[in-house]
């Protein structure tokens, strides 16, 4: 199966290559304050809590709380032939919040299910999508223990 090649390319650089990097492992990396412990997504070079440069790379879970989806069905032009596609808010299990897509059909999501990251190839880099748990008995964010 060919890759998929991305309409609108990402935007790499030095600072997010171990972003990038990840992904393409297979994890779902950012960063995290190491004077105040504030966690950003997406990474940032700055804490946006207290202003320090000094970030360090974190994995995260990659596991969170569905909060918000909608189907785009009106897309820019360089997107039409997606649509129509379904955009989620995710409460990721470390405290922050990310916007994705979910593979997920519209009619099996609900607010607040439990989500998970998913990886998917594409030139010139690898994306991440979220998918519902495949157990919807699993715990919720409040029983897991955080790092």
């Amino acid at each position: 199966m060919p890759t998929e090649q991305l309409a609108y390319p990402p935007r790499m650089t030095e600072f997010t290559a171990p972003f990038w990097d990840g992904l393409r492992e297979g994890r779902l990396s950012t960063t995290q304050c190491t004077s105040c412990a504030e966690i950003s997504f997406p990474p940032k070079p700055l804490c946006p809590g207290c202003w320090s440069s000094d970030v360090t790379w974190i994995d995260l879970r990659g596991t969170g709380t569905l909060r918000s989806y909608t189907e785009v069905s009106a897309a820019p032009s360089m997107f039409a032939h997606e649509v129509p596609y379904t955009l989620c808010l995710v409460d990721l299990d470390e405290g922050v919040r990310c916007l994705s897509r979910v593979r997920n059909a519209w009619d099996e999501l609900v607010p607040d299910a439990r989500v998970e990251v998913v990886f998917r190839e594409a030139e010139p880099a690898y994306l991440f999508e979220f998918v519902l748990f495949a157990d919807p008995s699993t715990s919720t964010s409040e029983e897991q223990e955080l790092p």
